[in-house]
């Protein structure tokens, strides 16, 4: 637990409860479904409250039985997903979603609540990758067992829900406590519920694989609000940002990419899809690659900055109209 110095010292602006997630599933793709799910719920400073697991039926082929060890027989008697969405609800409610690679496993989460016609009871996730590489943490991968084993945190039964969450929440605590020393701003990103199914073209047939749902995909139906700023022009080489202006994003980044263009619109910044006549700058770290966002930036004299210099730019970006 906290003394009061640290309880003191500890940053008004974190949230005030943590639900720490992994879940096993059917496979990768968009129409895989859940098999099990597991919840560490924890307060503001990252202390386990309580810990919840179920099995759950997917209607369909387990998929990989040899990660996750669950087979058909062991999930035919498991309740469907529409069954313990309200458990599950109550796992969640008021709190940030945290997973390891939290993209998928609230892609997963939102199309299950999505399918049984509920929403998901969060409006906020923080991947525990994102947190390390914010920490900058000398792990020699970003897996979950190299972020254990940094924490000195035993993993007992890997890709077993409930032990993988505890494992991450076991290392969850010490990698909030790191960031709240060094005033670090958390990477929480926004949840937004999928309420729109979009049609799209049929994969190939896959043996056992008959989507219960159709070809296609659950989506967000919010889109970001537009940018309240008129574009002031062009990015100017040793200058700072200015709200408005329009960005956009070609290649990998460090940084998950719906991070940086969240905090860019949270900046004042227009996120732009492609590159334009109007695009004030792109950020890329690799200028030569021969995508069309580097061909028609340099095209159009379009200024580029790598991710670095990106990130940097953020820090002081000028008002509108400044």
């Amino acid at each position: 637990m906290l003394d009061d110095r640290t309880t003191a010292m500890w940053p008004t602006a974190y949230p005030q409860g943590y639900a720490v997630v992994d879940v096993e599933t059917t496979g990768l793709a968009r129409d895989d479904r859940i098999v099990s799910a597991a919840v560490y719920r924890l307060d503001a400073q990252g202390n386990v409250e309580d810990h919840w697991y179920t099995l759950v039926n997917p209607e369909r082929d387990p998929g990989p039985v040899w990660i996750h060890g669950l087979t058909a027989d062991m999930l035919v008697e498991a309740p469907l997903f529409p069954d313990i969405a309200a458990e599950f609800s109550t796992r969640l409610e008021g709190r940030v979603l945290v997973a390891h690679n939290a993209l998928f496993d609230w892609g997963m989460i939102s199309r299950e609540y999505a399918r049984a016609e509920r929403t998901a009871p969060v409006r906020q996730r923080l991947c525990t990758i994102a947190l390390a590489r914010e920490l900058a943490l000398p792990l020699p991968n970003l897996k979950l067992e190299s972020l254990a084993a940094h924490f000195g945190v035993e993993q007992r039964r890997a890709h077993h829900a409930l032990d993988d969450a505890r494992v991450l929440a076991e290392a969850f605590r010490p990698s909030l406590h790191a960031a709240a020393e060094r005033g670090v701003t958390l990477p929480l990103l926004e949840c937004r519920p999928l309420t729109e199914w979009v049609r799209e073209p049929a994969p190939a047939a896959r043996i056992g694989r008959q989507p219960s749902y159709g070809h296609g995909s659950w989506r967000p139906a919010r889109k970001r609000p537009a940018c309240p700023y008129p574009n002031p022009g062009r990015y100017e080489p040793d200058k700072p940002l200015k709200q408005g202006m329009r960005v956009a994003f070609s290649g990998d980044t460090s940084i998950d990419r719906e991070l940086l263009e969240d905090r860019a619109v949270e900046a004042g910044l227009h996120v732009a899809t492609s590159v334009s006549r109007l695009t004030s700058l792109l950020v890329t770290n690799d200028p030569l690659a021969g995508t069309s966002k580097t061909a028609k930036a340099r095209q159009f004299g379009t200024p580029i900055v790598d991710e670095a210099a990106f990130t940097h730019l953020l820090r002081d970006v000028a008002p509108a109209g400044g």
